[in-house]
């Protein structure tokens, strides 16, 4: 019965397998297993690696340095990018790591703040204290300006005149501030002007219009003073004008939607604002008629000289006292009276009233209030009317007669208030509107989906590092062990020889190496040529029959 060979198993090796190879054999085969073993490992922690991100952008490399040294002392681990003006690190620790940075007051941005004046050594001039305190203030401001989201990097300059006591040669605090931007944001004129207020106030005896800020590419962001006095508005006042057009715009179209349809009436409205503000004084006095009199004081003055002498007819009208003094403005004058009577005596009298009236006076202020409307221009366009059928192929626009235009543009004249007295005019067209596209946003596809396209970075790489792992195995580790286990079976030809003459034994020559074997077949051909012809002569033979 046929014996069935099996194949020795190529992995692991026999002790005394490996240690029938020869030296050569063995150093080869360890290099190839420490090999495999390393680029397992260093797959699989490439694989495991984690993901890295930005964890500042350095401008300043004292601060960059500052950085390192933090993090070495923390051990985080980092990267350099972008030419090493940008940190890296674990993407999991970028938060942590800021705040605790933060901390230390890293990152300082090259600038140097009030932390100079710590350090001040003894002895130090009352200059040189001057300038250390400008240059602390400096910082400070450039610090906090950038701070803000649009503000890459800031630097702030303070000119600061030497106190005189002399009015005449005083001189002004003024400053300059360079703002250098992230890509693609700008300041907004609010967030200019809270510059400019955030410097003036933190500088004494600095004004606001003596505060320059520019930009990186040398452009004036702060207004000067004769733009403002050119323009004639403030930033304010122009807000004010446009928030009053809007205003009057939403109400014509609020008031005629409900009747052309929502999204079928536009309106523009431009509006001339008086912002003069008039403080007027008026006195005015009213006239005094006799009938409302009102007397303040009256002083009465007579005068009788002389003795008159008792003359006329005696009774009780020679004894009448004399008439009432008459109080009217227009009192006549009495300057003096002279009489003569039957008895020829003289008598002289005489009377001065003066009066005094309350003189009816109004005095009003009138002030004027800022922004009342000179002027109105209204522009309103209306939609043609829509006809829905049943087939919307049948459906159509038409115009809107006058009757309707003319109740439209009595609607829109109410609506905003319409003066003519002071020139508002008011123009309704009727036109057919461009019918807008409505914009489709695509879906975006599943191999698009940027939570797929993480998830499959993940798992590629772990089949990167499984099929990198197999065809090292396949194509390297186990051919070479294929051959040294064929290599450590063979047996050793010094040691182990097979006599062909002896009786009973067959020599194993499927089991020699090559050299052996060709040894082997040139030896039998030396001793025996017949034989080896006769072996020849059978493959010829059985190659012909075959045929």
């Amino acid at each position: 019965m046929a014996e069935t060979a099996t194949a020795p198993s190529p992995f692991p090796l026999s002790m005394a397998a490996f240690m029938r190879l020869t030296g050569q054999q063995k150093l080869v085969g360890m290099i190839v297993v420490s090999l495999f073993i390393a680029f397992l490992i260093g797959s699989f922690l490439w694989a495991r690696e984690p993901a890295y991100a930005v964890l500042f952008s350095i401008q300043d490399e004292k601060d960059g340095g500052q950085i390192v040294a933090a993090l070495q002392q923390q051990n985080i681990p980092y990267r350099f990018s972008d030419g090493g003006h940008t940190i890296l690190v674990p993407q999991n620790t970028v938060h942590d790591t800021r705040l605790r940075l933060a901390a230390q007051g890293l990152p300082k941005g090259g600038l140097v703040g009030f932390e100079l004046l710590e350090n001040q050594k003894m002895g130090v001039s009352q200059f040189a204290e001057q300038i250390n305190y400008q240059r602390g203030l400096e910082g400070e401001l450039a610090r906090s300006v950038q701070s803000l989201a649009a503000v890459k990097g800031a630097r702030v300059h303070l000119a600061i005149p030497k106190q005189t006591a002399f009015l005449r040669d005083e001189q002004k605090t003024s400053a300059s501030v360079l703002v250098s931007l992230h890509p693609g944001r700008l300041l907004e004129p609010v967030q200019v002007a809270g510059i400019i207020n955030l410097v003036a106030s933190s500088v004494p005896q600095l004004n606001a219009s003596n505060v320059a800020v520019i930009d990186q590419e040398g452009r004036l962001l702060s207004p000067s003073q004769d733009s403002l006095r050119n323009a004639g508005l403030e930033p304010s006042q122009i807000k004010y004008v446009r928030d009053l057009e809007a205003n009057y715009a939403k109400r014509i179209e609020d008031i005629l939607s409900p009747i052309v349809g929502a999204n079928n009436v536009h309106a523009q409205i431009t509006a001339d604002i008086d912002f003069s503000q008039i403080d007027q004084v008026a006195e005015t006095y009213k006239p005094n008629p006799i009938p409302e009199t009102a007397i303040r004081s009256q002083q009465v003055n007579e005068n009788n000289s002389g003795s008159p002498s008792a003359a006329g007819i005696p009774g009780a009208l020679s004894n009448q006292p004399p008439a009432p003094a008459i109080a009217p403005l227009t009192q006549p004058a009495i300057a003096s009276t002279n009489s003569n009577n039957a008895g020829n005596s003289a008598q002289n009298y005489s009377k001065n009233t003066a009066t005094n009236y309350e003189v009816d006076k109004t005095i009003r202020h009138t002030k004027g209030s800022p922004g009342s409307v000179r002027r109105l221009s209204v522009a309103v366009v209306v939609n043609y009317k829509k006809i829905v059928a049943k087939d919307p192929r049948q459906s159509k626009s038409l115009p809107l007669t006058t009757a309707e235009i003319a109740q439209l543009t009595e609607l829109s004249r109410d609506a905003v208030g319409f003066n003519k007295e002071r020139g508002d005019t008011l123009n309704v067209a009727n036109a057919p509107f461009t019918p807008i596209e409505p914009i489709v946003i695509p879906d975006t596809p599943l191999w698009a989906n940027p939570d797929l396209q993480s998830t499959l970075k993940e798992v590629a790489k772990y089949l990167l590092f499984a099929g990198l792992a197999f065809f090292f195995w396949t194509r390297l580790v186990k051919p070479v062990m294929k051959t040294l286990t064929e290599a450590a079976n063979a047996p050793n030809p010094g040691t182990e020889q097979t006599n062909p003459d002896t009786p009973g034994t067959e020599p194993q020559v499927s089991q020699q190496p090559y050299e052996t074997k060709l040894a082997m077949a040139r030896d039998l051909v030396k001793k025996d040529p017949k034989i080896v012809a006769g072996i020849v002569k059978g493959w010829v033979d059985g190659g012909e029959r075959a045929k």
